[in-house]
């Protein structure tokens, strides 16, 4: 069976997309935690990925690290599931959008740390956050506009892990989105794994003080 390497579900959005594409799809597999910023993690991680980093996909001896080649290796070993669309133009366009949050949106990454646990309305705002936020928000539109919905490219893929940590995000922050994005942010976070996974977040207890940038430590 796979195993997936992840961080605290409190905080780690990079852990979370290869997680919920997994759940998403039904993919069966196991689930191996590591505390972020402790020592533990600092000397367990180095025994599955040479990267030192989460996430990573255990299948066998083979590890597979960084969520977008997670993605990659499941569409190859799993080609009847929905990772990418079938279409060309539509998967071409969803490896696009992927590739975009993988590489971009440094303000809201920066000023807006995934904390399922919080509420934090406003905080972090900024006129650089706003135009990460316009751009995600308008990439939704025109992909729900194109498929029609419910999910970016209609079924639920890859594309839509990918940006799961945004939906969190805005509910944490209580980012103000235009409708069209504000019912799919819901349709996201109201998913049986995104909802097993925000309670697992809220129910962890670790404080980690960089991802807390509003918050006093307890």
């Amino acid at each position: 069976m796979l195993r997936l390497v992840i961080g605290n579900k409190n905080y780690s959005s990079w852990s979370l997309r290869p997680w919920l594409l997994l759940q998403g799809l039904g993919i069966p597999f196991e689930e191996i935690t590591l505390k972020l910023d402790t020592p533990e993690f600092a000397r367990e991680i180095k025994r599955y990925s040479p990267a030192g980093r989460v996430p990573v996909l255990l299948d066998g001896e083979l590890a597979v690290w960084d969520s977008l080649a997670i993605t990659e290796y499941l569409a190859e070993k799993f080609p009847d599931l929905s990772v990418w669309p079938s279409d060309p133009a539509a998967r071409a366009r969803a490896r696009s959008v992927c590739a975009e949050m993988h590489s971009g949106f440094a303000s809201l990454r920066s000023a807006l740390p995934m904390n399922v646990r919080a509420s934090l309305p406003g905080c972090g705002w900024s006129m650089a956050v706003q135009a990460d936020v316009d751009r995600i928000t308008g990439i939704w539109t025109d992909l729900l506009e194109r498929s029609g919905g419910p999910f970016l490219f209609g079924k639920f893929g890859a594309a839509d892990a990918f940006y799961a940590p945004v939906a969190s995000r805005s509910a944490t922050y209580a980012l103000k989105l235009a409708p069209e994005a504000l019912a799919y942010r819901d349709r996201i976070l109201a998913m049986p794994a995104m909802q097993q996974w925000c309670a697992a977040g809220r129910a962890e207890a670790e404080f980690l003080i960089h991802d807390e940038p509003y918050s006093r430590a307890p």
